[in-house]
């Protein structure tokens, strides 16, 4: 399916963006293993969410369904079951990395598979600290999924050096490390989000932060909680750049999780120039929570991104290239070459459909380099079935002359099946 993005003057309204996709995944994992009924309220009801759920529902879990609240019978560390047949991840990478923690622990053999897409992302670098813990697992080539997991009740506590930082990464091995005897430290360069540190404390884990570094004891017994699932920020920044690039604009965006692990896209922009405000800050679950209210336009400047805010606003990355074609000078986005291994290439893409339609940007091994700022103009670009591929390009279409079309837009899906209709709301 195509869709037809043209220019706009003005964006106006307010906007409740969808729930937290990383911390719907946590918490269904959580309950899962928690003793006790949990309840999620609020949660994101997208593809991705639906993976783990359904990959949940296939190890014996029960998850009741209900609009705006999922309902979870937990089975504690070692109650679930054998599935019958492998575990469709679908298109979540997030799926296949946390569920191959929560399996490494379980005294069966699973296999995890998901969409094409997913088959291409690598799952080495989940699985050497698993194996290191004593799970046993083959990939193809040694690298891609499908998976299989031959997991073991009696894994060992690690004490692990991870060379990227990776919330997926850390969370499949403190999930594994809930089920050890002993003390498992994990490392990584620069803290990443930290929202399963912040759950598994909530439900009672000893789990302790020192810096980048994290040290869990098991094994632990978690409590069945009430989790209720803020607005996500990565949605919310779709729109925090629309409103800063297109003219007389005035967009509050309501209820967004501010986790400061979360939100390097708000001080990246700051320090390009823009003026942002928060209000009406509160503590949900744990996590910040409150309004970003966002006028526009904002007289940009061009920035060099600091190899440490990296993974605070990794998802952003392809955004903050549409945000530097307009910016007044160089910007240079470099040390984002996780982005090659995504739902797609993110670098080729942004480079390629952003250069379509007149943008200076240049790629390299390990980011993208954008001179500003350059009028646009409309074209036809390609999703790439990637969501946040083709929200950036919606949001470069709204600064853009003449009409941009842009392929397999189905797929915002994925995050934020609302996405267009919200965006027509603002118009």
């Amino acid at each position: 399916m195509e869709r037809l993005i043209k220019p706009l003057s003005k964006l106006s309204g307010r906007v409740l963006v969808p729930p937290d996709k990383s911390i719907t995944h946590r918490a269904l994992i959580l309950s899962a293993l928690a003793e006790g009924t949990s309840t999620i309220e609020t949660p994101l009801e997208a593809e991705d969410c639906r993976s783990t759920a359904h990959g949940l529902q296939s190890l014996g879990c029960q998850i009741d369904f209900q609009p705006k609240q999922w309902t979870v019978k937990g089975r504690g560390l070692w109650g679930l079951m054998k599935p019958r047949g492998p575990l469709d991840c679908g298109n979540s990478g997030t799926t296949m990395r946390l569920l191959s923690g929560l399996l490494a622990a379980q005294d069966f053999v699973t296999d995890l598979t998901g969409d094409a897409s997913l088959c291409k992302r690598p799952m080495d670098r989940v699985a050497r600290p698993l194996e290191q813990m004593g799970a046993r697992m083959t990939m193809t080539g040694g690298k891609f999924p499908p998976l299989t997991i031959n997991g073991t009740r009696n894994l060992k506590p690690i004490d692990w050096k991870n060379p990227v930082s990776s919330a997926q990464v850390k969370s499949a091995v403190l999930l594994a490390a809930l089920h050890t005897i002993g003390e498992t430290i994990y490392e990584e360069p620069f803290l990443s989000r930290d929202h399963t540190e912040r759950m598994l404390s909530a439900c009672g884990v000893n789990v302790r932060r020192e810096g980048a570094r994290i040290r869990l004891a098991g094994p632990a017994r978690l409590k069945a909680q009430t989790w209720r699932v803020p607005g996500d920020f990565s949605s919310a920044a779709f729109f925090i750049a629309a409103a800063l690039l297109v003219k007389e604009s005035h967009v509050t965006l309501e209820s967004v999780n501010l986790n400061p692990t979360r939100t390097g896209f708000l001080s990246v922009l700051t320090a390009m120039g823009a003026a942002i405000d928060v209000a009406n800050s509160n503590d949900v679950g744990g996590e910040p929570v409150g309004n970003v209210i966002v006028r526009g336009p904002a007289r940009l400047k061009g920035i060099t991104l600091k190899k440490a805010d990296v993974p605070h606003l990794i998802d952003e990355i392809p955004l903050l290239a549409v945000v530097a074609t307009q910016a007044q000078g160089t910007t240079v986005l470099d040390d984002v070459g996780e982005l090659r291994v995504k739902e797609s290439d993110r670098i080729h893409a942004m480079v390629q459909n952003l250069s379509s339609m007149g943008a200076s940007i240049k790629e390299t091994e390990t980011g993208m380099i954008i001179a500003g700022p350059t009028p646009l103009h409309g074209a036809v670009v390609d999703s790439c079935c990637d969501h946040r591929i083709a929200m950036s390009m919606a949001v470069a279409g709204l600064i853009a002359s003449g009409e941009t079309h842009i392929n397999q837009c189905e797929c915002v899906s994925i995050s934020f099946p609302q996405f267009w209709e919200t965006l027509d709301t603002l118009k």
